[in-house]
């Protein structure tokens, strides 16, 4: 045997040992990663939930439990029905007509993805509160359900839009060229061709904004007064009174309606068709009267929007609102107002960096082995659903789980519970699924020539994820950076119950200060919150394009 032969057979022999290292392997840390980080912590909260007492079971079904229950369904249910239309049009807007300054109204109505969930409801309470600035406009007050359904609106709404916008970009303009060409009426040509692409959307929508405010308990906790739901009753039962068999009652049934719909989501996902390969573009026709008409709809809203933001921004600046509105920094003195506002904000930098920073390379792993690495491997199966789980957990549910899984003294991983590690393991997982779904959509758009190119040149396919797949990448792994960072710092329900005095978060202690009375130190805290956010997005998103401009200049057309 010559000796090139030989040097040969040992680099063959070499590329496969390290592929099977790096698909097997990998695929086996993923597997015990999402068991340790999701399915454990949710078993362990359902067998807290199903061992409770008899008392515990006595006391969730009582009339206090069900008037619980219809207050969260009655809340939900009318945010869903007045998020959905609303984003809707405004999406349609967007998408369907030419006025200009689209792109700035979607800025403004994409703004509260920036900020806790609590900023909505302290700008409610500085219009409309007790001493709000027009607080005549609600007599009764703004305490109670119509604050959690004004709140959970400006929440919700962006998710929802973003929904709609994809879906209504989705087009086949040959459909509208030939009903036009037919004489179809607006009204004929909407309900036949428009509603039957997007009506998936808007179920998909309504389950997502449904779930999002049947299991926020940030809203309801600062503006919801007397107005209990289940979700501020978890919370209370868990931090307040200690009962925690009660608590993951709760908790198990906020998980029922997510599980349900994000199955019905998977089952109608099957059903829909996708544009073919000669779909043709939509041309948008001049119309003014429906331009101005869509112009007023969404300036009106995105005005709304942007006031709420400017009030709890500005009032973090005011001296005491509403009797001193001279400017004042004292409710960014945090320290001498006894507060641990800095040290939750450094904690929540520090917390964002570590999250985005390691649950990006952990993505783009996942999503290459996942979709990519097709050698068979008996974990793909549960691997697949376990990769789909986390978006049917909400996140008050998983850190529940959190809390009735590590902080067992029988678990030897107990020490990590109260440390920034658990709390960024479990918000890694708590956006895992969404960041994939973004990696798998990348990855789909590059050849698997270069696997295959790999494979006959005896080059291990690590290698050729590292020099060629993820320089390819480089712009979508920069997004998916961006979505973890802001995720995290706004997050503040799955974190709720994982964090110590030294890891004290920004999000959890704007509840705190809230507790306290100190509203203006919540407000600055949140104006902090999201200014960071905003200025890390454009910063990241600026560097995207950069990125997409070097790298992937082989996607444009010359």
């Amino acid at each position: 045997m010559s000796a090139n032969t030989l040097l040969a057979g040992r680099r063959r022999f070499a590329a496969v040992w390290l592929d099977q290292w790096f698909i097997h392997g990998g695929k086996t840390a993923l597997f015990l990663f999402l068991l340790l980080g999701l399915l454990f912590p949710l078993l362990a909260m359902l067998a807290k939930a199903f061992s409770g007492s008899l008392e515990n079971f006595s006391e969730l079904i009582s009339g206090h439990f069900w008037r619980l229950l219809v207050n969260s369904i009655n809340v939900s249910s009318c945010t869903v029905a007045v998020v959905i239309p609303l984003a809707y049009l405004f999406a349609y807007g967007l998408q369907r007509t030419r006025f200009r300054g689209r792109a700035l109204f979607r800025g403004m109505t994409l703004l509260p993805l920036m900020a806790p969930s609590m900023l909505s409801a302290i700008s409610l309470i500085y219009l409309f509160g007790n001493q709000g600035l027009l607080r005549s406009w609600f007599p009764h007050g703004i305490y109670g359900f119509p604050g959690i359904l004004i709140g959970q609106t400006f929440y919700n709404f962006p998710v929802a839009l973003m929904i709609f916008v994809s879906a209504l970009s989705m087009t086949d303009g040959r459909l509208y060229d030939a009903a036009i060409s037919m004489g179809a009426r607006h009204i004929r040509i909407f309900l036949t061709i428009t509603w039957p692409q997007t009506r998936h959307a808007v179920f998909a929508a309504s389950s997502l904004v449904f779930t999002q405010t049947i299991t926020d308990f940030g809203i309801p906790v600062i503006i919801g007064g007397d107005y209990n739901v289940l979700a501020t009753e978890a919370y209370k039962a868990i931090i307040g009174q200690q009962q925690f068999a009660y608590g993951a009652m709760i908790g198990a049934l906020l998980l029922v309606p997510a599980i349900v719909s994000f199955v019905i989501d998977r089952w109608m996902r099957r059903l829909q068709s996708g544009l073919g390969s000669r779909a043709a573009p939509y041309r948008i026709e001049r119309n003014p009267q429906r331009d101005a008409l869509y112009f007023s709809i969404t300036a009106i809203v995105s005005l709304a929007f942007l006031a709420i933001m400017v009030t709890a921004a500005a009032a973090s600046f005011i001296g005491f609102w509403p009797y001193d509105m001279s400017f004042s920094l004292r409710h960014y003195d945090f320290e001498t107002s006894g507060g641990v506002g800095w040290m939750a904000f450094r904690n929540s930098l520090r917390f964002s960096l570590l999250t985005a920073l390691i649950g990006t390379p952990l993505v783009l792993t996942s999503s290459y082995l996942m979709e990519r690495a097709l050698a068979p491997h008996p974990l793909d199966g549960p691997l697949k659903l376990l990769c789909l789980l986390p978006m049917a957990v909400p996140g008050l549910v998983m850190g529940l789980g959190y809390v009735f899984f590590f902080n067992a003294p029988a678990n030897p991983l107990n020490g990590l519970y109260g440390g920034m590690a658990l709390m960024v393991i479990c918000c890694i997982v708590h956006f895992f699924t969404p960041a994939q779904m973004t990696a798998n959509a990348a990855l789909s758009r590059i050849s698997r020539d270069f696997e295959a190119a790999s494979v006959s040149l005896k080059v291990p396919l690590l290698v050729t994820c590292l020099r060629v797949i993820l320089p390819m990448c480089l712009s979508t792994a920069v997004e998916i950076l961006r979505y973890l960072f802001v995720s995290a710092i706004t997050s503040v329900s799955a974190l709720m119950f994982l964090y110590s005095p030294d890891t004290i978060l920004a999000s959890v202690a704007i509840l705190n200060m809230d507790d306290a009375g100190n509203i203006g130190g919540a407000a600055a805290l949140s104006t902090l919150i999201l200014t960071t956010s905003t200025i890390a997005s454009l910063l990241l998103k600026a560097f995207s394009g950069l990125l997409l401009k070097r790298t992937e200049a082989w996607r444009t057309r010359h």
